[in-house]
């Protein structure tokens, strides 16, 4: 991404450019030392990963109260900060002298280019550690130096503090100074890694990634599994899925997923030839849980994550949602439950599974014509007695295929 930052010392023929990267985060700031401590540690892992992953050279990355420090060059920097979990915002910026004339020499270089004919402007100053001035001091130090910069390149300056068209920031800290010109929002969150592991159930639609993505974006590694239900669903089915697992491995450098291809379709077939037909998607889904259950001990995760959301299709009613989970001691997590869909649409556009998601790949056959939509959560178990469940989950496990995409 080439900033804001870059495109003005470039404008102005400057040697002088962004020569590091601010990070900052929020939540981690609350938690305790320790913990913090930790959480920050292992978001500067994930920070270096997701820069070594796209090609991005750094010098150096320093860690101070609040704030993450790269020392880079590489306009691309902030951006591919911005989108590692755990970060609020990334600013491009250069670093001074933490004094006044520094600060406010930096702001007139920087003004003086920006800030065009008719133009408003505003300082932004923000100060922590031991100083002998305020930040409102910082303000008018550099916004005189501005103004100046500004007459004398025959400009009639304008200040606005409630609308500016142009900002420059300064954040003075006690050993340097800051000098930036935007704010690049991250993805916010807690540092990936930081909860554990979990199992999700990927169908390569528009609701497994969505939810798989968010539960990462709370600090929680994946462990992907596809059910495969093959012959009911066409080859373009699982490349969807494994291409969906891809493109949310691109949001976790440093941590490979291990995919599950667990082949399903027998268990649908026996579904079919023995229970109730209105009943297939119940009895599927229940078993999907069971298979991901053993995958979960079998990773030492904690839990299952899910794509549903409460009506969005017929097996997600609440009753449905009941059934599905009866007398099953399997920790279950929807993150999209009270979630719409444009709501899931617009996530799955961001996080770039919505092309891959939408792509044509053909519907299930094993869906019967008039499925169940308020099972009697009881009943299904009866159902359930009708089949030998034990074997048919040994059988999926074992014919399992263990994939690093």
């Amino acid at each position: 991404m080439q900033d804001a930052f870059t495109n003005s010392m470039e404008n102005q023929g400057s040697e002088r450019q962004a020569n590091v990267v601010i990070v900052r985060y929020g939540e981690l700031a609350l938690k305790s030392p320790g913990v913090r401590n930790w959480y920050e540690k292992i978001l500067m892992k994930n920070i270096a990963a997701m820069l070594d992953s796209k090609g991005i050279p750094y010098s150096l990355m320093r860690r101070e109260w609040g704030r993450i420090f790269i020392e880079t060059t590489d306009p691309r920097a902030a951006g591919a900060a911005a989108d590692v979990f755990g970060v609020v915002s990334t600013s491009s910026a250069l670093i001074t002298e933490p004094t006044l004339e520094s600060a406010a020499g930096t702001c007139a270089i920087l003004g003086k280019d920006l800030i065009r004919e008719g133009e408003s402007f505003a300082i932004r100053a923000r100060r922590s550690g031991n100083h002998s001035f305020s930040s409102t001091d910082i303000g008018r130090a550099c916004g005189d130096a501005v103004w100046n910069a500004l007459e004398k390149e025959g400009k009639c300056p304008r200040v606005s503090l409630s609308s500016p068209d142009r900002e420059i920031f300064v954040e003075m800290r006690q050993d340097l100074a800051y000098v930036y010109l935007e704010t690049v929002k991250g993805v916010g969150g807690l540092p990936l890694g930081t909860q554990g592991n979990m199992v999700v159930l990927m169908s390569g639609g528009l609701d497994s990634p969505v939810a798989a993505w968010l539960m990462m974006k709370r600090g929680v590694l994946i462990t992907p599994v596809y059910c495969n239900t093959s012959p009911y669903a066409e080859d373009a089915a699982k490349e969807r899925a494994f291409d969906c697992i891809r493109q949310l491995q691109a949001w976790a450098p440093g941590h490979q997923f291990t995919t599950y291809e667990i082949p399903h379709g027998p268990n649908l077939r026996s579904f079919i030839d023995t229970c109730d037909r209105k009943n297939t998607c119940l009895l599927c889904k229940r078993m999907m849980y069971r298979e991901a259950h053993e995958v979960m001990k079998k990773e030492g995760a904690s839990g299952i994550i899910t794509g549903s959301s409460l009506g969005q299709v017929a097996s997600q009613t609440a009753a449905n949602m009941h059934a599905e989970i009866y007398q099953l001691a399997i920790p279950i997590y929807h993150p999209l439950i009270a979630f719409d869909k444009n709501e899931i649409v617009d996530i799955a556009r961001r996080i770039g599974t919505y092309d891959i998601s939408t792509r044509s790949a053909g519907g299930c056959a094993a869906v019967p014509e008039r499925p169940e939509v308020r099972a009697n959560y009881d009943l299904i178990v009866l159902e359930e007695k009708k089949l030998d469940i034990k074997t048919l989950v040994s059988n999926a496990l074992k014919a399992a295929k263990v994939l690093k995409l």
